[in-house]
């Protein structure tokens, strides 16, 4: 079968922003509110003929999610949602035929012919043949979506296994179009602990790839771990990110991620930028 029950090409890009997500969209807006939509429900028109000719940011809702490709999807899966504890808000696959191909990979196949070589050698899968396939899970958390993405070969298990290109080797944040997904520490939370627990727990389920920079320069991996446990986080306490505190660390598929807490100045900084956001679009 060419196009995955006949729909998943036409409405794969409004499945993967309205359905089952409760409409999250809002993101820090409903997070900062505690206020809730139900997608389902919610009949509220959007005004759209209004804002068609207006600005772009004014025709946005905020950030609907941040897609993660992944090696091994029930690895990715486990981390996001027991470790991290984040919420299945749905999960979809076996994805493939012409229009979800070209929908995604248009770019890389006229880059491909551009260069003169096979798009395979590139890692561009092919779901236009169906020799590859698709499978997404979205995660809830408290105030945005994480999607995780899986790309394998048609007789591959979903979920388990192999994906179908191999994992970059070089994940500095210095490459330009590298990004990271930024997790938010409350405020009454220990950081330096929660790294500490995070990546004992990760290694309590052989996720070895979980691992935290430290604040101190350490030049093997038996000196990260010897590190003392105020070295788990950079607490900034002047200029316009004093009361920021952040570490960045490695998640279980070896993808870039950041912890953060936000307190005193900055996070007054932070409100009031969220305060005037509002009021600037009614």
């Amino acid at each position: 079968m060419s196009d995955h029950k006949n729909i998943d090409d036409t409405d794969f890009q409004r499945r993967s922003l309205l359905q089952g997500t409760g409409l999250a969209v809002v993101g820090g807006l409903l997070a900062a509110t505690g206020g809730t939509v139900n997608a389902a429900s919610d009949s509220r028109p959007i005004a759209g003929t209004a804002r068609t000719g207006g600005p772009l940011g004014m025709r946005l809702q905020g950030v609907q999610h941040f897609g993660l490709t992944v090696q091994n999807m029930d690895r990715a899966f486990a981390f996001y949602t027991e470790v991290l504890g984040g919420t299945e808000v749905m999960r979809d696959g076996d994805f493939h035929g012409e229009r979800i191909h070209n929908t995604l990979l248009t770019d890389q196949e006229i880059e491909a012919r551009a260069r003169g070589v096979n798009p395979r050698t590139m890692g561009v899968p092919d779901l236009k043949g169906g020799a590859q396939r698709l499978d997404v899970r979205f995660i809830q958390f408290d105030n945005v979506v994480i999607e995780l993405l899986q790309y394998r070969d048609s007789e591959q298990p979903a979920g388990s296994g192999a994906a179908f290109a191999e994992p970059l080797d070089h994940m500095s944040p210095a490459f330009p179009r590298m990004m990271h997904i930024c997790f938010h520490i409350r405020d009454d939370v220990d950081f330096n602990q929660f790294i500490a627990d995070l990546e004992a727990e990760a290694a309590r389920r052989g996720m070895t790839q979980v691992r935290a920079n430290r604040v101190i320069t350490v030049t093997t991996e038996k000196e990260r771990l010897a590190a003392p446990l105020e070295a788990n986080s950079n607490g900034i306490t002047e200029g316009k990110s004093n009361g920021w505190r952040l570490i960045y660390c490695k998640g279980s598929e070896g993808e870039q991620l950041e912890f953060v807490q936000a307190l005193g100045p900055v996070k007054q900084t932070f409100d009031n930028a969220l305060a005037g956001r509002r009021r600037q679009r009614g």
